[in-house]
């Protein structure tokens, strides 16, 4: 028996106990009610019955009487899953221009009564209503899903074995006086996390094909491993026309396939971008303080000490990592490299299947 059963079961007897004493002061003092209190519990058990002992709030039953109407909920509700981080004022206002009319406070009725109160609900409610049947995201959809979705944050990019994939960026260091801004154009091996690195008084596509070219295919050359694809985001210094672009001919001449970044959405080129935070806290923000640089020769021969104790001696905790340098996991992704490559094709034929031929 629930507690508002038991209060019921109470204003019962007391109501028992006054016929039966046929005195109702005497039976308000035994059972520790008042006069007023016994009236307005008979007058609730003659109007509704035994569901009148039951004690209610107070209050309008059923709907509101100022609630929206079906129309205007169903507005904010279409509205919520389509602009799932607009706040209660902004969609009132933009359902006010489409000859919707509806407050903020209403908005926010309608959130409530639905669980959507927080941003986050919106989103997962988003989320669950694009598994369950099947609908056109916009873009802006599909930025906000991924962007408070935790399994888009965890997610990393494939590199199987060295070589597979080589991530390129420009970093912006800071000004040099006598000489200008400084530039840094960095490459890593997305599986070994392997650095290159090498400043430039500009972001020119010429300065990207050298570091390639004198850096990094030398390195895979030495190990006489192929480079496979090159990621980059979408900056002038790597993208343009196939025909025309330095380092799109590069690329074509070297036979590398040209991965790009998609606009908006740094996750996807998330390891350089890693590279460069540890570059920037651990190398140029301490030199910095220690070494008054003049050139960038001084700052290249600085920089090129820090990638070789980066490379060679420094672990790495990342994913796949394990601990072990770059250098460590560089070499183990050769014997990958090559074991790939010795994998015979499922679709050639053998030599039962050429002789018969």
């Amino acid at each position: 028996m629930t507690t508002k059963e038991k209060v019921a079961r109470r204003k019962l007897s007391l109501l028992e106990l006054a016929t039966d004493l046929g005195n109702v002061s005497k039976a308000c003092k035994v059972m520790g009610y008042s006069r007023q209190q016994f009236y307005e519990i008979r007058r609730n058990f003659q109007t509704y019955g035994a569901d009148g002992l039951i004690d209610r709030m107070p209050g309008a039953r059923g709907p509101h009487p100022n609630r929206v109407s079906a129309e205007i909920e169903k507005a904010v509700l279409d509205h919520a899953l389509e602009h799932p981080c607009h706040g209660p004022l902004r969609v009132a206002q933009q359902l006010m221009l489409q000859g919707v009319q509806v407050s903020s406070g209403g908005v926010r009725g309608v959130w409530q009564r639905h669980g959507l109160l927080t941003k986050h609900e919106r989103l997962l409610r988003l989320e669950k209503t694009t598994a369950e049947r099947r609908l056109t995201l916009s873009d802006e959809q599909i930025r906000l899903l991924e962007r408070f979705n935790p399994e888009f944050r965890e997610r990393h990019i494939e590199a199987p074995h060295t070589g597979a994939l080589i991530a390129v960026d420009t970093f912006f260091v800071g000004t040099l006086k006598g000489v200008g801004k400084v530039y840094l154009q960095t490459a890593i091996d997305c599986h070994s996390r392997y650095a290159w690195a090498r400043l430039y008084p500009n972001k020119l596509p010429v300065t990207a094909v050298q570091l390639l070219n004198n850096d990094v295919l030398p390195t895979f050359e030495a190990h006489k491993v192929e480079v496979e694809a090159v990621l980059s985001d979408n900056g002038r210094e790597f993208c343009g026309r196939d025909d025309q672009h330095p380092y799109e001919l590069f690329l074509q001449l070297e036979g590398i396939e040209h991965r790009r970044t998609q606009v908006r959405r740094p996750q996807t080129n998330g390891i350089v971008e890693r590279l460069h935070r540890t570059l920037l806290d651990e190398h140029f923000r301490v030199e910095g303080r220690r070494t008054w640089f003049e050139t960038i020769e001084e700052m290249q021969t600085s920089l090129d000490a820090y990638l070789k104790s980066y490379n060679e001696n420094r672990p790495h905790q990342g994913r796949g990592m394990k601990g072990r340098t770059p250098l460590q996991a560089f070499r183990a992704g050769i014997n990958l490299s090559k074991a790939k490559k010795e994998e015979p094709r499922t679709d050639a034929p053998n030599d039962t299947q050429t002789a018969a031929a």
